[in-house]
């Protein structure tokens, strides 16, 4: 849309309420919104200066923004992510929007839609790729009830769900049973599954505000996990995609009544969310990572992308993986994607190679360590810079490993590198490796630096001081 659709939009649809909707540095969609009348008036809204002046707010109060005595901040809103929202009872337009500093007129540096638009420009000025093309599949839980607290003298959490094995006892008036199996939730019908309309009415949702959908079904964990699969799109379209299907999810979710949390790892003792993502480059409408005569139909440039990946896989995870519960997720020995190589089939490999069709414009590769907890914007960037880094220095990913990596040898098991296994680890590796993301001004050193202040001091400092309940259960008697 341009700026005079939306006017007549507004006008044809009578809306009443226009939603600006930008992201915060954690990953966290903010919004205010303002009355179609204060724009519009008898002027259209095209002609009102929103989209070239903006709209100011406060950038000291947003999650790795501003400081107080630098607070002044501009919103201007993207007319091409201009949709109908999906959940606001009365007409609104919502809008997702660019972040500017008032003083300079420029592009705010920590704005993570900036970062991602940045990482697509510094792609076309290789050379390499005119585009990007970005895959995610976001598996989220949904569950019936959600409790937790953490004060100073006590801390719990407890999450329920109708359909959790755990629950094959529970008077519920009555119990009809059909509860889902620890570790066999994925792909059973109703009545196990019995979220199937809740999906369906999300799946609907979603295509009601231009997203398309591939697939929806019940996930492996006990519980009400699942996944609904999205159409691929280029870096950044993808990422605003990306924020608006969790706003669908949760608020459709909510509207039954239940709740829908993209948490990695909510559940002890079952599969965690991931979001295995789906990465492709393409030059003059031709797909590079295909070749008919390379390795599961990879080219060269294909497995030099991976090399990067790979390579810069420990610094990746910061941004990936970025939470503490990410590496409950990731832990060594399960089915979690942490041993950094590739393999045309196996899923315990950071790189996996889809080999469903021989297909040039379908071939891709999909780094699996990442989890919907992740700002899609950085994520994605980060990803793509870490490939190209690859491509432009011809790293070698070395052999695919195609046999169960759970049973090799002793001396081939202790020379194959993993992901880090904990947040901390993840943050000191981008401290040490991030000159890869500084190419193009793509990521800055204050974003940089702010991200890995913003992880020490509020996630990873809080988490590690705090007694975790478990260790009354092994230390309370000593």
């Amino acid at each position: 849309m341009t700026p005079e659709d939306i006017s007549a939009l507004i006008k044809d649809k009578s809306i009443s309420f226009i939603d600006l909707k930008f992201n915060d540095l954690p990953g966290l969609w903010q919004h205010f919104t303002i009355p179609s009348s204060e724009l519009t008036g008898s002027a259209d809204l095209a002609h009102s200066g929103i989209f070239e002046e903006g709209i100011g707010f406060d950038g000291s109060s947003i999650r790795g923004f501003q400081e107080i005595q630098e607070s002044d901040m501009i919103l201007i809103p993207d007319p091409a992510t201009a949709v109908i929202d999906p959940v606001c009872s009365h007409y609104t337009l919502t809008m997702i929007c660019d972040i500017y500093d008032p003083i300079t007129r420029q592009p705010y540096t920590r704005d993570p839609r900036f970062v991602a638009k940045k990482a697509e420009r510094y792609l076309q000025s290789t050379g390499i790729a005119d585009v990007s093309y970005w895959g995610p599949e976001m598996e989220f839980f949904i569950f019936d009830d959600v409790r937790f607290e953490q004060n100073t003298h006590s801390g719990f959490y407890s999450v329920d769900s109708i359909e959790g094995d755990w629950n094959t006892a529970r008077r519920e008036n009555p119990n009809l049973g059909y509860k889902a199996r620890y570790k066999e939730g994925y792909f059973p019908v109703p009545p196990h599954d019995s979220q199937q309309d809740l999906r369906s009415e999300m799946v609907k949702t979603l295509i009601g505000v231009g997203i398309g959908v591939e697939v929806h079904h019940h996930e492996v964990a006990s519980g009400g996990q699942a996944e609904i699969d999205m159409r691929f799109d280029s870096l950044t379209r993808m990422a605003d995609k990306c924020m608006l299907y969790k706003y669908v999810v949760k608020n459709v979710a909510r509207r039954f009544n239940k709740v829908a949390t993209f948490m990695p790892k909510p559940l002890f003792g079952d599969n965690g969310s991931g979001m295995h993502t789906h990465q492709s480059l393409w030059k003059g409408g031709t797909n590079l990572f295909f070749d008919a005569s390379g390795y599961a139909l990879l080219s060269k440039l294909a497995r030099h992308y991976i090399g990067g990946l790979l390579a810069h896989a420990p610094a990746l995870m910061a941004f990936c993986a970025p939470t503490t519960n990410s590496y409950k997720r990731l832990v060594p020995g399960y089915e979690a994607p942490v041993n950094l190589a590739y393999s045309s089939r196996n899923r315990s490999a950071a790189v996996r190679i889809p080999v469903y069709t021989d297909n040039p414009r379908t071939k891709r590769i999909e780094f699996r360590p990442p989890d919907p907890s992740c700002n899609p914007y950085l994520a994605f960037a980060a990803m793509l810079m870490a490939g190209l880094d690859g491509i432009q220095n011809e790293i070698d990913p070395g052999e695919p490993i195609d046999r169960n990596i759970y049973e090799l040898d002793p001396r081939e098991a202790a020379a194959l590198r993993t992901v880090p296994g904990s947040l901390e680890e993840a943050v000191a590796a981008l401290e040490a490796d991030h000159d890869f993301l500084l190419k193009g001004d793509v990521f800055t050193p204050d974003l940089l630096d702010v991200w890995i202040r913003y992880k020490r001091e509020r996630e990873i400092d809080p988490v590690r001081l705090r007694p975790h309940p478990y260790e009354f259960y092994l230390y309370f008697d000593l």
